[in-house]
């Protein structure tokens, strides 16, 4: 069995970061590829629905397997205060893998969340339930989702999950949300009525350096920080980067 795993929305400032696994046989690996099986960010939303149907059709007649976890923004925001994203990525992955319902025979290929693909493969595997399992292996790389369709495929399913969340938040508040990145200009303007004097939305990270600037510039007092009294400042910002 060929497993990937990869992660949609670690940057947006709305919603949840999504991990999905996957798994096929390894003589269905070629079909991936005829399919058309790439990186979600390479495909349409009609493709990557197309796709993901194709993959689950396949899944009730030839034993593909698939698990999705869901990191709520909550999760997120605490994590932040604690270990970081990196941490709560290796966490997420191993929790998708643990959910496959194969355990032998397993390679297993993700999409590194680390600068270092090892120490991200070696955290992972130590928080698998039973690892290692029998003739089975792990491995990551960066940009997985690019080179290997079986991961490529992962990236759609977590693709396809967060934005289904994403448009159920956007029927939830009656606002058009755009694609919860901090750069998207429906997103920012969003923001006007999702982070309010009285609190912010739930699903809202409120940790991320978007959230500190527009609260300096439109609202008063101490930043709410999750999980903690409104009187009591904490700083758990850092600046912009790609992940924040």
């Amino acid at each position: 069995m060929l497993v990937g795993v990869d992660e949609a929305g670690r940057g947006p400032v709305l919603g949840p970061l999504v991990i999905a696994a996957c798994g096929v046989p390894s003589e269905d690996y070629d079909l991936l590829i005829n399919a058309g099986v790439k990186d979600s960010k390479d495909l349409s939303s009609k493709r990557r629905d197309e796709l993901e149907a194709w993959f689950f059709t396949q899944a009730e007649t030839k034993g593909w397997v698939a698990s999705v976890v869901t990191c709520t923004p909550e999760r997120i925001d605490l994590a932040m205060l604690d270990d970081g994203l990196n941490w709560l990525e290796v966490r997420g992955f191993s929790e998708a893998i643990g959910e496959l319902p194969c355990r032998e025979g397993v390679q297993i290929l993700a999409d590194a969340c680390d600068v270092n693909p090892q120490r991200f493969t070696d955290r992972i595997c130590e928080r698998i339930e039973g690892w290692p399992w029998k003739n089975s292996s792990m491995n990551s790389e960066h940009k997985a989702d690019l080179h290997h369709p079986i991961v490529g495929m992962a990236s759609i399913l977590a693709k396809q999950e967060r934005d289904r969340q994403i448009e159920q938040l956007k029927l939830d508040t009656d606002l058009d949300l755009g694609s919860g990145y901090p750069a998207d200009p429906k997103t920012k303007a969003s923001l006007e009525h999702l982070i309010t004097q009285s609190g912010i939305h739930r699903e809202v990270r409120w940790g991320w350096a978007t959230v500190r600037r527009f609260w300096e510039a439109n609202r008063t007092g101490d930043l709410p920080v999750r999980g903690q009294l409104r009187t009591k400042q904490q700083r758990l910002f850092k600046n912009d980067d790609a992940s924040i």
